[in-house]
């Protein structure tokens, strides 16, 4: 339902594009949504299913933290049963890195400078061209160098880049490129600085978030607030939201504030009024449950929810479909734009589900998609 619109174009900014897998981050790629799992990895049936719950919920990539042998032991399992691109969690023990390289993980997230000497961080890259892996160095506020904590007295955007740039050297010491960098912070204004910092020293990828952001509530906002900042002005090509929620939830999050931003197009866009007393149904209650079984929907659309009829067919008329709450118990249904017909309240949750899942199949059919309308990839 929506035209282009110049004046919501993002311009990205500009970098060189690396694989992870068959996932390109970087260059024209779309940005990609990531999470961790938080199962013990060794346990692979338990891993393998909360992976599978992540990608139906859109995760490009996922991370599975290796600090042990027998995590690294199941990673030809995971890896083979995932379906998309696995990163190995590395900390200090750069033999992990060796064996998930080795077992199949598409991406190493290290810190070069916490895994050994010159030697070790060789071996972890030998292995990685080996293996096809690419390198992510994670450096964050907490677990900051001692070095630079006592140069800058405490964490700060430029101890922050400083320590991004002499890992990048130590990967580039030895020849190696396919490498994306993040900064994270706990603190919303010290990681948006550090970004845009690192955004201007380098050509690389970067991997956005806000790190121990906090609760399902409290932390969507940390990180709307953050990473929607960077994305706002064009920096980041990977997210991923860091919320004491299950995985699934991060990714959830992660695909709303790229819709939010029009930068990813992925499944129902819901438009709904936060309800008063002029409501003719229960909002709140409504979008609820359309928001649970819709998850299935992949297909890029529109939905509005409105519960009277001030703003109701205004916004119906940008989106998709549309329902307007009415008198007595009938509310009107709106079709690209257009009233179409009423349906009773009884009915109307059924009826709204299957409206949306009849549409979606018209779109997969052929019909133009929002992506399409706006030349963005979903």
């Amino acid at each position: 339902m929506s035209s282009i619109r110049p004046w919501r174009d993002i311009a990205r900014r500009p970098c060189r594009q690396i694989m992870v897998g068959n996932v390109p981050v970087g260059g024209n790629a779309p940005i990609t949504v990531q999470t961790m799992t938080n199962t013990p990895t060794e346990d692979a049936a338990a891993t393998i299913a909360q992976i599978r719950r992540c990608v139906d919920a859109g995760a490009d990539i996922v991370r599975v933290s290796c600090p042990d042998a027998a995590s690294t032991a199941a990673m030809p399992a995971i890896v083979k049963a995932a379906g998309v691109p696995i990163v190995a969690d590395i900390h200090f023990h750069y033999k992990r890195a060796l064996e998930a390289a080795d077992a199949g993980a598409a991406c190493l997230r290290i810190n070069p400078g916490n895994i050994g000497s010159s030697e070790r961080v060789a071996e972890v890259v030998r292995a990685a061209k080996a293996n096809g892996c690419a390198i992510r160095i994670g450096v964050n506020a907490g677990s900051l160098e001692k070095d630079l904590l006592e140069k800058y007295g405490e964490p700060c955007p430029e101890a922050l880049v400083e320590s991004a740039l002499d890992h990048i050297k130590l990967l580039q010491d030895h020849d190696f490129h396919e490498y994306k960098v993040a900064v994270k912070a706990s603190d919303v204004f010290l990681a948006v600085a550090a970004y845009m910092q690192l955004a201007d020293a380098v050509d690389c990828p970067l991997h956005l978030g806000i790190t121990e952001a906090g609760g399902l509530i409290g932390g969507t906002v940390k990180s709307s607030i953050g990473i929607g900042n960077l994305l706002w002005a064009g920096i980041g090509d990977t997210i991923r939201v860091s919320l004491s929620a299950e995985p699934e939830e991060e990714v959830r999050v992660g695909y709303e504030i790229l819709k939010s931003l029009g930068l990813r197009t992925r499944g129902v866009r819901v438009v709904s009024c936060p309800s008063c007393a002029r409501q003719g149904f229960d909002v709140i209650r409504t979008v609820a449950a359309l928001e649970e079984r819709l998850q299935h929907i992949r297909t890029p659309m529109s939905l509005s929810v409105l519960g009277c009829v001030v703003n109701g067919p205004g916004e119906a008329r940008e989106t998709d479909i549309g329902i307007t709450g009415g008198g007595n118990g009938k509310h009107m249904v709106y079709l690209s734009g257009v009233t179409d017909h009423h349906i009773e309240s009884e009915a109307m949750l059924d009826h709204i589900v299957r409206l949306v899942e009849a549409r979606a199949a018209e779109i997969d059919a052929g019909a133009p998609s929002m992506d399409s309308l706006h030349g963005k990839a979903a």
